[in-house]
């Protein structure tokens, strides 16, 4: 299947004790503290060496103590190939991070009693956002802010779909925050940004943000990175994207966290309704349309427009970005007023978030269980890195107990092969699905990518093998019914 990119995305949590991750490691946690000056030494110390041992060319990061922002830095470069140093004014893109600040221009709305938190969204536009299924006129702000409404993160070549009825259960939904902005439009009669700037950005003092392209973020920006440092063609966003699109610093970002953590600009009912869990995840899944939890998480919990987290040291906020080549993470503590926000310009800006929040807060952080990152540390991006410098049959045989133990996930292994893909290294790219399959015999998705680089290189009677069996481990593989369609046309 396609390859796949966590979004951000914003998403939430699971103790360790009761879901198995994979090639992780999970050292106790450090006691929660608040940021100090020991604290900012030893963050200037270690983040240099988690960049240079993750391959992270730039970072850019915030503590918050006492409600207020306590300390700005930045390390290393905004791009590998001219070398420009990363500075309190460089842009970032909050991917996922998105979501919390326009929940906090929604909420707004809902403070003005502009938009009702539970009325149908359908009430507000002039015509169904999507035809043919009525569940559409159950959806609501709080279900969307929630991540009820159905929706898949991202619509596929089908369109727009609803996968379970509405407030029925968890799953991660970019798509539904695009409904909430049509809406949003529609009630303040303005382009979305234009509202966000007027509600949001203008009166917290975040005069680097937006969810469109500004010209003076052509000389400011960092550009995003692969795993192997090379710099990715940048994105500039000429639509905003509410779920996805926010351009930002970690300045202005602390200035967002500080307001939630004073309650400035919403009545306090309206952010204790926020901060009150609202659902609590599947612990197996971030996106899971298809899947209905067989337990419930019970330390990971999505509140409106921010996952929350509980720990024995109290309630914590959290959220994550991933816009492939740029990562984030922001995690505070409502009761003790503290926290940290991060972004880094690297698809492997993740891997670091453990060490990062341990350094600078510490506490037990159950989320970065449930969004199930590799740290840098682990045997899943030691394999991916071997594989990227020295080549699949070398990698396979030197890692081959780890990958037998399990210690590299089938997700880590799926996404290693398509990064070859992409990169027209196909026959190495065989050679990882191949293994996958090996290593998970009854995966559907396994057999899928495999038939889809057997495709691409132009085996075609073995593509149709594998998308057979991929079907016949999952009959609901609309990607394998589909490719089995095109390759078995006349």
């Amino acid at each position: 299947m396609a390859f796949l990119i966590r979004t951000l995305s914003l998403v939430v949590t699971i103790a360790a004790s009761s879901f198995p991750i994979h090639a992780q490691n999970s050292p106790s946690p450090a006691p929660l503290h608040k940021p100090d000056q020991e604290s900012i030494g030893a963050l200037e110390r270690r983040v240099p060496e988690l960049m240079k041992q993750a391959d992270i060319p730039g970072i850019s990061i915030a503590l918050i103590r006492d409600g207020k922002t306590y300390w700005l830095h930045e390390f290393g470069v905004r791009d590998t190939k001219t070398a420009t140093p990363v500075t309190t004014d460089t842009i970032f893109e909050a991917a996922s991070l998105s979501k919390p600040v326009f929940t906090y221009g929604v909420l707004k709305l809902v403070d003005a009693r502009k938009l009702d938190l539970d009325a149908p969204l359908s009430k507000y536009l002039p015509k169904p956002y999507i035809e043919g299924d009525p569940r559409i006129n159950q959806i609501t702000a709080r279900f969307v802010l929630s991540h009820r409404t159905g929706f898949r993160n991202w619509r596929n070549d089908d369109g727009l779909r609803i996968y379970f009825t509405p407030g029925e259960r968890f799953s991660y939904s970019g798509e539904g925050f695009v409904y909430l902005q049509k809406v949003v439009q529609q009630i303040t009669g303005m382009p979305v940004n234009t509202y966000m700037n007027e509600a949001v950005f203008t009166p917290l003092g975040m005069t680097s943000s937006s969810y469109l392209w500004r010209d003076d973020y052509d000389q400011r920006t960092a550009n995003g990175h692969d795993p192997d440092m090379q710099p990715q063609d940048k994105g500039k966003p000429n639509e905003p994207n509410v779920a996805s699109s926010l351009q930002t610093t970690a300045r202005d970002y602390a200035a967002f966290l500080d307001a939630l953590l004073n309650g400035k600009g919403l009545k306090p009912e309206t952010l204790r309704e926020m901060e009150k869990p609202q659902i609590a995840v599947n612990p197996e899944c971030t996106n899971c349309t298809d899947k209905e939890p067989k337990e419930l998480s019970k330390s990971v919990f999505w509140g409106l427009g921010i996952g929350i987290q509980e720990t024995g040291d109290g309630e914590a906020l959290w959220h994550w970005g991933d816009n492939g080549a740029f990562k984030a993470y922001a995690v505070v503590y409502p009761k003790q007023k503290f926290g940290v926000v991060y972004f880094a310009n690297s698809e492997n800006g993740l891997s670091i978030a453990r060490e990062i929040i341990r350094t600078a807060i510490g506490g037990d952080q159950p989320a970065l269980l449930w969004v199930k990152y590799d740290a840098y540390d682990s045997a899943a991006m030691q394999f991916a890195k071997a594989v990227r410098e020295e080549g699949a049959a070398q990698a396979i045989a030197q890692f081959r107990p780890a990958l037998v133990r399990g210690d590299v996930s089938e997700d880590s292994i799926n996404d290693t092969g398509y990064r070859l893909l992409h990169q027209k290294k196909t026959a190495d790219a065989i050679s990882i699905f191949q293994l996958n399959v090996e290593l998970h015999p009854t995966s559907a998705n396994a057999y899928d990518s495999l038939g889809e680089a057997f495709m691409a290189n132009s085996e075609k009677d073995l593509a149709v093998e594998n998308y057979k069996k991929s079907l016949e481990l999952n009959p609901d593989n609309r990607n394998a019914r589909d490719m089995l369609k095109k390759l078995q046309q006349p």
